[in-house]
């Protein structure tokens, strides 16, 4: 939530994709329903009513805002449109859109992308979370907090119902996105999450999957760009009945484990549209005693100046064991320097993607040549001055010669290998419609034309 003492960002010099300031959401009433809440569905003929009458009574008697219910119909081939379409003639508030393919990220990815709503989320169909979490995932949306919120069953707090061999996969699945892409969220796959709608316009066109793998994926990214994404604990009981196939699900899972890992690690996925969108982030405050610019630079340079010595004291002494001094003075200073320029890039100077590492490597190994020749210098003269110094008086010297070298190194890196580029004043071009995917625009015009159904609503419309 914007402050008057959290400046926004000038927008002539924003980037190209970057998100407004969150705002609390104003309070009273209005056309426009504040949440909008998608329900994928296919074959449920048997559970789709009960499911939207009691999510519908829910809202009504605890939801201080307008909201819309999304039937969401993945392609059903039984009687599920019928029922759908006499909750919407029955139930204010209510809306029906057909997909004429399956998939579940294809449904959320259609109505969300279409949808006026400023908060947008989703629920099973089974009901298995209780609905009393709803109203904490959607608060910290409203209130500006955060960005994504999800519902997890394996907080310390959630009180879950469930077999073993659901209970082992979802940890194990959860376990492979920690130690896989450094997921930091603890529940991926909970059928139970909310998005506010400038985020997810700027999102969902990066997202790929169009099945049970879109939630991860969406996840992933958001965290990576630097997104809040707010957990609730839930209450959650499992449907004996559900039609999910754990099998084909955990390979599709996978394989989407495996494409997105592949991404972020070739630095294909435009990110940065995302990355430090708000005017209200506080690291964009000019604060007294804080250090910027060259000073911010400095500091992040000495840590990891004081880091990459010790790698390279650990190195020389392991290959001093099996060669000499001058040899594993080059051998221990050129592993240090890759990896010293490679953390400065990123951390020190802020350097992100594939752009120009390779010739930043290429610079930082001619820095790394005048550092050796500065090390190899020094242990040149003292062996000229003693002839057989110990072992203790080599590192002292290397010590102090590598810290002549890390002023130097700094200085190159600074003006040479990463120089300040020039802020140069441009107009942000307009931000691009939603992608929706080929096939879709059926269900698209459905969308549209339930908004503007919803506006005329009788006074009966929840709010």
């Amino acid at each position: 939530m914007r402050t008057d003492s959290s400046p926004g960002i000038d927008p002539t010099t924003a980037r190209f994709g970057a998100l407004p300031a969150r705002e609390h959401l104003p309070a009273g009433s209005g056309d426009v329903p504040v949440l909008d809440v998608v329900i994928p569905v296919y074959n449920e003929e048997k559970d789709l009513g009960a499911c939207v009458r009691g999510l519908h009574q829910h809202l009504v008697r605890t939801f201080p805002y307008r909201f819309r219910i999304t039937v969401a119909d993945n392609a059903s081939t039984d009687t599920t449109p019928q029922v759908a379409h006499r909750l919407t003639t029955e139930l204010p508030g209510v809306s029906y859109v057909r997909l004429e393919q399956k998939g579940r990220g294809r449904a959320l990815r259609t109505v969300w992308s279409a949808s006026d709503a400023p908060i947008l989320a989703y629920m099973d169909v089974d009901l298995s979370t209780d609905l009393n979490a709803l109203l904490p995932l959607v608060a910290p949306l409203i209130s500006g907090h955060s960005d994504l919120a999800i519902g997890s069953r394996l907080a310390r707090s959630s009180r879950v119902v469930r077999g073993p061999k659901r209970e082992f996969i979802s940890r194990a699945y959860n376990l492979i996105l920690r130690g896989s892409l450094q997921a930091r969220f603890s529940d991926a796959q909970c059928g139970f999450k909310a998005i506010r709608r400038d985020v997810a316009q700027a999102l969902l066109p990066l997202v790929e999957d169009t099945g049970w793998f879109f939630d991860t994926e969406m996840l992933v990214l958001a965290e990576r760009a630097g997104l809040r994404i707010h957990e609730v604990p839930v209450d959650w009981v499992d449907d004996p009945d559900s039609t999910v196939h754990i099998v084909r699900t955990a390979t599709e899972d996978l394989k989407g484990v495996w494409r997105v890992g592949k991404a972020l690690a070739t630095g294909s996925l435009a990110l940065d549209r995302l990355a430090r969108p708000f005017g209200d982030d506080p690291r964009d405050r000019q604060l007294a005693g804080v250090p910027r610019g060259l000073a911010r630079q400095l500091v992040g340079f000495c840590v990891v100046g004081v880091l990459s010595t010790l790698l390279y004291l650990l190195l020389y002494s392991g290959f001093r064991t099996f060669s000499g001094a001058q040899s594993a003075n080059g051998l221990a200073l050129f592993v240090s320097a890759l990896a010293n320029t490679a953390v400065n890039r990123r951390l020190t100077f802020g350097v992100r993607g594939r752009d120009g590492a390779v010739r930043h490597q290429a610079q930082g190994i001619v820095v790394f040549g005048i550092g050796w020749a500065l090390t190899s210098g020094s242990l040149a003269a003292l062996d000229a001055a003693t002839g057989d110094a110990s072992h203790s008086t080599e590192l002292a010297v290397l010590i102090a010669a590598n810290l002549a070298g890390t002023v130097l190194r700094f200085l190159l890196f600074r003006a040479w290998v990463f120089p300040e580029r020039s802020t140069t004043t441009a107009v942000t071009p307009a931000p691009r419609p939603p992608q929706v995917p080929h096939g879709l625009d059926d269900a698209t015009a459905q969308l549209h034309a339930v908004r503007d159904h919803d506006r005329d609503l009788d006074p009966r419309t929840p709010r």
